[in-house]
């Protein structure tokens, strides 16, 4: 989904190389403010704290906070790194996602 004025919330998947991870969030803000805060350490022990090299990989908008911490949630369920690449490099697999999400 792309960001419009009816755009709420984002979830959003972030990438460390220097740890070689990924982390799933959820934010009203603009992801890229989020990505600075995660980079700054501003949120004390949290897992993104470990590294400060994190890039901004994936941002799907959503028209509701329900529907974004949906989304998340369903990501962080799969426990799949290879379902996390497949939504950052396939387009047709993240419609597909978004339209599940859509009908839960």
């Amino acid at each position: 989904m792309e960001t419009s004025n009816t755009t709420i919330a984002h979830c959003y998947i972030l990438f460390s190389k220097k740890i070689n991870k990924y982390y799933i969030g959820i934010t009203t803000e603009l992801p890229e403010l989020r990505l600075m805060k995660h980079n700054e350490s501003s949120y004390g022990k949290h897992f993104t704290s470990i590294s400060n090299d994190w890039i901004l990989v994936q941002s799907i908008a959503f028209e509701s906070l329900n529907l974004a911490r949906k989304a998340e949630l369903y990501i962080k369920r799969m426990k799949s790194r290879v379902f996390i690449e497949k939504l950052i490099n396939q387009k047709e697999e993240l419609d597909i996602f978004i339209k599940k999400i859509m009908s839960i």
